[in-house]
């Protein structure tokens, strides 16, 4: 067995050492709940009566408390087509449950929106706080404790955080999360990206831009680009709270329902009276946590989960920085290329060997601690396995193998990058991240005069007028939590790319958000502290002025400018916008903390 790599190891002893008091003080609120459980033969007749009077089937069974029951906390709804399939699951692993002696109900329901409806209108601006909503309504959820187990089922891009960060404060539960599978691939990503560029430069018309995007999301199931959504179900694998291989199974197939049977039978088996307890406090650790952010670097996902890696780990009692995800990132190496990164989706991943080639690369390697309580009968060893079904249609697990394309998957041996590109820049205009493994090397240095906006907007419009053809840092500022909400700032991907192609040196440097799908373009983005102003001071970005000369380099990990910002005024806060419900998120803006402890109003106002 090869050993762990040394700056793994290192990394990973000091977040335990750093993390050490709030950990115990976890552990120890964990401990406490689970023996501070009611015992349902002790409660009130009438409390039980209003819990099983909407389970006619399951009342007998639930009266005489024969087996677990598993709380189902579903995020359903068909405007979100990930989550679409979701809505015949709670009748389905009702029956599961069943099978094994179990009863389940639907203990409650959370918000699931879509960052891809979003992206560009006000609405985007409550994106990053739902997934604190999330977090709250799990724990509205798992409430009225009932429950022995919990079935978690979400997908998108807020919503496994969220369900993850609530459920960590049940963490005496075991908790499986049951996902539902990409959609079939469509129009090929690299064709659907020259026709967003076409639109932007004015060649192409509305019609034919939204039949390429349709084409490309066109059926219930995940989006299939390497996004925050499939980095999610990159990071459940990776921490084990999967059942082996369930990430990317589509939706409606044999395999996938023999998954979803799966889960319920594992979570109805670890329950704290059972033989084979794992709760969830005790499966999510320092360990898992390291685990999650090298599979981020490996398979190069999401710059999202820079946000939500930390505020999923502080929601278990653990601390961990950009610091740590950097000095990460130098020993992990980048042996996956799925588009935005590369030319194939997530399905071409997966039948390439998906995360189980990733999976069993990285721990042939050293690169990932194999010694972690999972969710399955086995530590990480299982999930570089591949599900299948036998002949009698039974869930078989078998070795994975070569990579079936070494454009998208390669051996740590041979990867694609020698580190995982998620960067820390430091200077004088504050700490950021810098994914590197989306841009070319040529391009991760650049220094020029700055022009500086307060709006996505803004920025297309000066595009359209021409007045960004030069080399030029793009300065988006309030756009930070305590701004607006963290927005993601999709719509300033084709701009900048058109300015880049026809030769400019071209950086953005922002407050907000960009995802994993944003790709290309140099970015130095969640800039902390941000622009508002937090306890009377401004954030270096309020300085800045049109003209100023900016410098972002990934190589040196710099972000700095030659102003002499200290005898400047700040540019005054902007009032906050109202509408489309973004006034009713004002104390989550206000509470909110910094980009790099997870931008979180929940944790920080529960002092976590």
């Amino acid at each position: 067995m090869t050993e762990l790599n040394d700056t793994i190891h290192r990394v990973t002893q000091r977040v335990i050492e750093k993390s050490r008091p709030r950990r115990q003080a976890y552990l120890d609120l964990i401990a406490r709940e689970a023996d501070n459980r009611p015992d349902r033969a002790s409660v009130s007749c009438s409390n039980l009566a209003h819990a099983y009077a909407g389970t006619p089937e399951d009342q007998a069974a639930l009266v005489a408390a024969k087996g677990p029951n598993i709380g189902i906390v579903t995020s359903y709804n068909d405007m979100l087509s990930a989550h679409q399939p979701y809505g015949r699951y709670p009748e389905r692993l009702k029956i599961y449950a069943r099978e094994v002696g179990a009863t389940a109900q639907v203990a409650g329901a959370t918000p699931a929106m879509c960052d891809g409806v979003t992206q560009g209108q006000e609405g985007m601006e409550l994106s990053l706080f739902s997934r604190d909503t999330i977090a709250l309504s799990t724990a509205v959820a798992l409430s009225h404790a009932m429950y022995d187990g919990v079935a978690l089922l979400g997908i998108c891009d807020k919503i496994v955080p969220g369900l993850l960060m609530g459920a960590l404060r049940f963490g005496h539960l075991p908790c499986v999360f049951v996902p539902s599978g990409p959609m079939p691939s469509g129009i090929a990503n690299k064709e659907k990206q020259k026709t967003r560029q076409l639109y932007a430069e004015g060649k192409v018309g509305r019609d034919e831009l939204l039949a390429s995007e349709m084409g490309s999301y066109h059926s219930p199931g995940t989006c299939t680009f390497y996004g925050t959504a499939n980095s999610n179900q990159m990071m459940m694998e990776m921490m084990g709270l999967h059942v082996p291989g369930s990430a990317f199974i589509q939706p409606g197939t044999k395999l996938r329902q023999a998954l979803d049977r799966a889960a319920m039978h594992r979570t109805a088996a670890m329950h704290q009276d059972g033989e084979d307890y794992r709760p969830l406090g005790k499966c999510v650790d320092e360990k898992a946590i390291v685990n999650a952010a090298i599979g981020l670097l490996a398979t190069g996902g999401s710059t999202n989960h820079a946000i939500h890696i930390p505020a999923m780990a502080r929601a278990a009692g653990i601390s961990f920085d950009w610091t740590d995800l950097s000095e990460l990132s130098s020993a992990v190496p980048l042996i996956t290329q799925v588009y935005p990164n590369g030319s194939g989706d997530v399905n071409h991943f997966h039948d390439a060997g998906g995360m189980g080639y990733v999976i069993g690369a990285l721990l042939d390697a050293g690169l990932c601690h194999r010694d972690i309580l999972t969710v399955s009968d086995s530590d990480l060893s299982k999930y570089a396995q591949e599900p299948g079904l036998a002949e009698d249609d039974t869930l078989v697990w078998r070795d994975v193998g070569e990579s079936g394309d070494d454009t998208m998957l390669r051996p740590a041996s041979n990867p694609f990058k020698p580190d995982g590109g998620m960067r820390l820049l430091e200077g004088n205009l504050g700490r950021a991240c810098f994914k590197s493994s989306a841009v070319e090397r040529d391009r991760w240095t650049v220094e020029a005069p700055c022009r500086v906006f307060q709006t996505q907007h803004d920025v297309a419009e000066a595009f359209k007028a021409g007045e960004l053809d030069r080399d030029v840092v793009v300065v988006v500022r309030f756009q930070g939590p305590r701004a607006n909400g963290m927005p993601e700032l999709h719509k300033l991907t084709p701009p900048l790319g058109v300015l880049q192609d026809r030769g400019y040196k071209v950086a953005l440097v922002t407050d907000g958000r960009m995802s994993g799908a944003s790709g290309k373009v140099p970015a130095a983005i969640h800039v902390t502290p941000e622009a508002l102003a937090h306890d009377g001071a401004s954030g270096p970005l309020a300085k800045l002025q049109d003209g100023d000369i900016v410098r972002v380099c990934a190589a040196t990990g710099t972000l700095s400018t030659t102003a002499d910002l200290d005898a400047r005024e700040a540019a005054p806060d902007p009032a906050p916008d109202m509408g489309m419900g973004r006034e009713l998120f004002a104390s989550f803006r206000l509470l909110a903390d910094g980009a790099e402890q997870g931008a979180s109003p929940m944790l920080a106002g529960a002092g976590l």
